[in-house]
């Protein structure tokens, strides 16, 4: 039977009853489950750990799939041993994802950061705020995030328009290309982040990105860090000319004596993103989906390579 590594309990007893594979632990650090017969043919990570011996997957002579929780896959595309394949975890954060998103939005734009502060000192900080109501929303990222925030846009009487690598046309819509974008960026109050790190990606939202987005405008980053040229970004809301709401930071862990802390006008949430009750049973779902494929020989989904 086919062998396959979970990284904690959560992820065990996927069947009720007889199981198409046989599950074992392994956090990646300790003893390899079944090293004596070659080790596990697919390989889950354990979720959001900066600190894995990912290149201990070299050394599994088994191993055909490494399965990721996560949807973004960049810190591990490196250490994968020729002829594996590499599947991510697409679908299973949209949910909730796109709540944070929304949440973050909203948050900074009306001011509860400073709110809960102030509650701190029992300041009644009463003002007049911004409402996500009658903004113009630019979604950059097109992906099943993209599509799960644009849903749940779709009740804040916002308009929202939509970019990705090149233009296209689906369901929704128009869906402009990135070399739109610095004319689109004059017209929109939110710029929200939702687009993967890759070469094209890394620094996108540097000074002439920036500089673009107009005086008083939000910037949403709920992709990765590195999109974002963190140094630009310090400059233009310590002068009080943009705001943003970070749920991913460059560096990652942000250092508790990092400016962007204490920068006026900025919310940061700690990479929060897919970490909820909602990540569970939908990752559940996915790899009794993928291992059932494994195991009767079909395709697998979310192949990134």
């Amino acid at each position: 039977m086919t062998l396959v590594s979970v990284p904690d309990e959560r992820w065990l007893n996927l069947w009720p009853g007889r199981a198409p594979v046989e599950l074992a632990l392994w956090d990646m650090f300790g003893e390899v489950p079944g090293a004596a017969d070659g080790g596990p043919e697919i390989v889950v990570p354990p979720y959001m750990r900066r600190d894995l011996p990912l290149a201990r997957l070299a050394d599994l002579p088994r191993l055909r799939v490494v399965q990721t929780l996560t949807a973004g896959v960049d810190d591990v595309l490196p250490f994968m041993p020729p002829g594996v394949t590499l599947c991510n975890a697409t679908g299973v954060h949209d949910t909730s994802t796109a709540e944070l998103t929304i949440g973050l939005t909203i948050a900074a734009l009306r001011g509860l950061g400073d709110f809960a502060r102030a509650q701190t000192t029992g300041t009644w900080l009463s003002s007049t705020r911004m409402s996500l109501a009658d903004r113009r929303v630019l979604l950059i990222g097109a992906g099943s995030v993209g599509r799960a925030i644009l849903d749940r846009l779709a009740a804040f009487e916002v308009s929202v328009t939509r970019v990705a690598t090149t233009a296209r046309e689906d369901d929704h819509g128009p869906v402009h290309g990135v070399g739109e974008l610095p004319q689109l960026l004059r017209s929109h109050d939110v710029v929200i982040l939702i687009v993967p790190l890759t070469p094209s990606t890394r620094g996108m939202v540097d000074t002439a990105f920036l500089a673009a987005m107009p005086d008083g405008a939000l910037l949403v980053n709920v992709a990765r860090g590195p999109v974002v040229d963190t140094a630009a970004l310090l400059l233009e809301v310590m002068s009080g000319r943009l705001a943003a709401a970070l749920d991913v930071t460059d560096p990652e862990p942000l250092p508790a004596d990092h400016p962007l802390w204490r920068a006026p006008n900025v919310l940061i949430s700690p990479h929060v993103g897919g970490n909820s009750t909602a990540f569970v049973p939908r990752g559940r779902a996915l790899l009794r989906r993928q291992f059932e494929a494994y195991a009767a020989g079909e395709w697998l989904s979310n192949v990134v390579g």
